[in-house]
């Protein structure tokens, strides 16, 4: 442990020192770093055979308590008022309707605040962006209370599997619920997870809950259960790896191709179609490492602290992935809109999924936009995405439908199908997610309109000119996992 959690903290130095990162990136990299180093302790000495659960509640509280304050100072008072307000709902609230009761709350007040910060502090006001911790803390609040219902109201009939795997079927103690929220490790930046997931973790059943496994057709255990609790420093290190990797791609490639620039009045009076496109190209996948940075060392500060085993694979070893947020080599590589989509921001995707998609009776996928816009804010570039996604969604399923089946003949024609298809899904999420990135509306019809809004046209024409008929080929292998991830990001 010791060999490597300095890591982190010498990488945040030639970081800031190298760099003059902005105020607020150099507190939630601080923040992170001690966070890695705190999971390291919490899990050494902080052990469920060690000390109570209680303590192990508080003290993952408070630490994430100081993370947000340091970070956003009073602003952090959004955070607390936000949680308390739901837990009182939850207590109070009739099992029937605490799962809409917390929903209304926690997305009003997240919008609220969001609003205010686009329209009252600006869009340019770093300090005032606190709307993180409480996205995330949204979908927390809003999990839980689903949960809720489902154990203390619905049967057992009506539940899914999974719903039923975790039901909540007691309300949790002030205590429980604050350290589920606003935990060290979660806080600033999540991802989302279970709330019995993560009680599991906190009183040392985490690891025997998930790898505690039948053999597959013997009544034999796996013999995990009689072993010592896996070691998470060899997946810690994988991931701080790719942490540094994703920190030297964003400043050797990322700053050097700025976004912004593909508004620039002079690039777009100067320049030819063929250079903005390819300029978008480059600039919006250089813009993913901050992400993969981000939501990768995340992950790491949850398996530094024991947290984060999904099970064992197929070639027996332990599965550091239950809260993982991104696959960096399917996205890179994804030949297909859907299985992009399904890579990035996994544990929205599923958030979305449980609470909406799964849930609601009628226009699912609309309703389940409508959530995943709200959640992410009010600027408009969001929105443009979003609608946006639609089309090219629809168009990217009728062109696989209708064509794939004729390239699947031999090697070399599938292979020369996954170039083509891989260059046009990277152009397409390169188009749809330009407003996400440029936020204003000025900005964002200025780059649909020196690209001559070419992907809406070739969708629009696609959904109209292609039959809709039923796949003529087997399913996909991936399709079984179509309902997985329901997003809009």
């Amino acid at each position: 442990m010791c060999a490597w959690c300095p890591l982190v903290p010498i990488t945040t130095t030639w970081f800031l020192v190298l760099y003059s990162v902005s105020p607020p990136q150099v507190n939630f990299i601080i923040c992170q770093a001690v966070g890695l180093a705190a999971a390291f302790w919490f899990r050494r000495s902080l052990s469920p055979q060690r000390v109570s659960p209680a303590l192990r509640h508080a003290v993952a509280t408070l630490l994430g308590v100081s993370f947000v304050i340091f970070c956003f100072g009073w602003y952090a008072s959004h955070t607390f008022i936000l949680t308390l307000s739901c837990y009182i709902i939850l207590c109070k609230a009739s099992v029937h309707n605490v799962h809409w009761y917390s929903m209304l709350v926690a997305v009003g007040y997240l919008t609220a605040c969001q609003i205010s910060r686009v329209f009252i502090f600006s869009y340019g006001i770093l300090s005032t962006d606190f709307s993180g911790p409480l996205m995330m803390i949204t979908q927390k609040i809003t999990t839980i209370a689903f949960q809720v219902h489902d154990g203390m109201c619905r049967k057992q009939e009506e539940l899914t599997p999974e719903q039923r795997r975790l039901a909540v079927v007691t309300r949790p103690s002030l205590l429980e619920y604050l350290s589920y929220n606003l935990n060290f490790m979660s806080i600033l930046v999540g991802p989302c997870s279970n709330y019995k997931d993560y009680i599991e973790f906190i009183e040392g059943r985490h690891v025997q809950s998930k790898l505690k496994r039948l053999r597959e057709g013997s009544p034999e255990q796996n013999g995990w259960d009689a072993l010592s609790e896996p070691s998470p420093v060899q997946a810690v290190c994988q991931k701080l790896l790719v942490c540094v990797g994703c920190m030297f791609w964003f400043f050797a490639i990322t700053k050097s191709f700025p976004v912004t620039y593909t508004v620039d009045p002079e690039f777009l009076s100067q320049a030819s179609f063929l250079r903005k496109l390819v300029y978008s190209l480059i600039s919006l996948q250089a813009a993913r490492p901050k992400f993969y940075f981000a939501w990768t060392l995340a992950d790491a500060i949850h398996n530094a602290a024991g947290y984060g085993i999904s099970g064992v694979d197929e070639k027996g070893q332990v599965s550091w992935d239950l809260i993982s947020n991104i696959r960096i080599w399917e996205i890179e590589t994804a030949t297909s809109y859907k299985a992009f989509i399904d890579n990035w921001n996994i544990q929205t995707g599923v958030w979305l999924k449980n609470v909406c998609y799964d849930r609601v009776p009628y226009y699912r996928t609309p309703l389940t936009f409508v959530l995943s816009a709200l959640w992410h804010g009010v600027y408009p570039g969001y929105y443009f995405t979003f609608l946006t996604g639609i089309p090219v969604t629809l168009a990217a399923r009728a062109m696989r439908r209708n064509f794939r089946q004729y390239f699947l003949g031999s090697p070399t024609v599938k292979f020369a199908y996954d170039v083509v298809t891989w260059l046009a899904t990277h152009l397409a999420i390169c188009y749809t997610v330009a407003p996400f990135t440029l936020l204003a509306m000025e900005p964002t019809l200025e780059y649909y309109r020196s690209m001559y809004f070419y992907v809406h046209i070739i969708s629009i024409l696609a959904i109209i000119v292609l039959p809709s008929r039923p796949r003529s080929t087997k399913p996909e292998k991936h399709a079984q996992h179509s309902n997985n991830n329901v997003k809009g990001d």
